[in-house]
């Protein structure tokens, strides 16, 4: 489907924020007590998954503050076994006036209930990064990865850190890296930095670099600016045509990109979702996958970084594009069946529910 370098250290790296999520578990940010700890971003989670359930080798381009909250996402990058070479460590000040480590306190909703993000990530560490203090002779070029993964939250940080995602798209491309963006479109991350207008400019110029691109039933209207027929207003029914009219006009704009997949997510409450994707290649058209109806969900933060990294396994082992599609699909479902942003799936349990499996116990 896609051919990638070969003889690199990396079969992928990403480029983002790792926050600390904290998680009040089945309670209310406003009434918990206790607070699980998880890492987590949306870039980052591509490269987790990547590392920890399909098993490459992976690393994160990011930033922190060298303090104990830094130390304690550090700590849980390495358990998740990506690469923490390329993190830029910035001095604490004792406050956290000049940079900080961002939090995310996020509920998981459930049944009328929606998931509920209250992120505090203002002035931190990787917002103030600029596009010459990462040394990417070293990062792609002298040691290489074959598959870069940015995207639009990581974007819409700073007017620095859309820089940064725009000349790293250029740096892999000239050094033949495959680049992704996920356009991971937030109100909340545009509201102060030129709203919907801004991400549109922002996002249509890096989507000139990239070769796949990634986006939910929304992100294509609202963070790329590319109008959709027939859509209801809050996505209630999701008309496959109207999506495949979408991604042919994409496809016009921007004839660098070779892939284009679409996570189609119906919403009946927040703990019940149809859960499907659709994709399109220059070489095979378009693909329709399999519709999770009616999935469970424990916690959906995360499926849409998950359905990422499993289609970039697909596209890295040389799949066909049905599969890759089914392969995101599968790791997406699953990774919403666990806590935490990043998913607990082994790569046996994402083949066979690729492959049509069914949750029958394991003995």
């Amino acid at each position: 489907m896609i051919e990638t370098k070969k003889n690199a250290r990396f079969d992928q790296i990403s480029l983002g924020e790792v926050m600390l999520r904290l998680d009040p578990g089945n309670l209310r940010v406003r009434t918990a007590r206790n607070f699980d700890v998880w890492e987590g971003g949306g870039e980052y989670n591509v490269a987790r998954g990547l590392r920890k359930c399909f098993g490459l080798k992976t690393s994160i381009l990011t930033a922190l503050v060298d303090n104990e909250i830094g130390r304690l996402i550090e700590d849980l990058i390495l358990r998740g076994g990506v690469d923490t070479g390329n993190i830029l460590w910035r001095n604490f000040d004792g406050v956290g006036r000049n940079a900080r480590n961002g939090l995310n306190f996020t509920e998981r909703g459930f049944g009328v209930r929606g998931a509920v993000g209250v992120s505090d990530r203002g002035h931190t560490a990787i917002s103030q990064v600029g596009k010459a203090d990462f040394n990417w002779e070293r990062i792609m070029k002298e040691e290489g990865a074959r598959w870069l993964h940015t995207g639009g939250i990581f974007a819409a940080l700073s007017e620095q850190s859309a820089e940064v995602a725009y000349q790293a798209a250029l740096e892999a491309k000239q050094n033949g890296t495959i680049v992704s963006y996920d356009l991971n479109y937030r109100p909340s991350l545009w509201k102060d930095f030129g709203g919907k207008e801004r991400a549109q400019q922002v996002n249509q110029r890096i989507a000139k670099e990239v070769d796949v691109i990634f986006g939910n039933e929304e992100d294509f209207e609202v963070a790329l600016g590319i109008e959709m027929e027939d859509s209801d207003s809050d996505y209630r029914s999701l008309n496959l045509d109207s999506y495949k009219k979408m991604m042919e006009r994409t496809s016009n704009l921007f004839p660098n990109l070779k892939v284009i997949a679409v996570t189609l997510r119906t919403v009946k409450s927040a703990s019940i979702n149809d859960w499907s994707a659709l994709a399109w290649s220059r070489d095979s058209g378009f693909v329709t996958g399999r519709t999770y109806e009616k999935l469970e969900i424990f916690d959906r933060v995360g499926g849409g970084d998950s359905f990422a990294s499993g289609f970039i396994y697909g596209a890295l082992q040389g799949f066909a594009l049905d599969k890759s599609l089914e392969f995101g699909l599968a790791h997406g479902a699953l990774a919403m069946t666990t806590p935490g942003d990043t998913s607990m799936a082994s790569l046996d349990e994402v083949k066979k529910l690729a492959e049509g499996g069914s949750a029958r116990v394991q003995r």
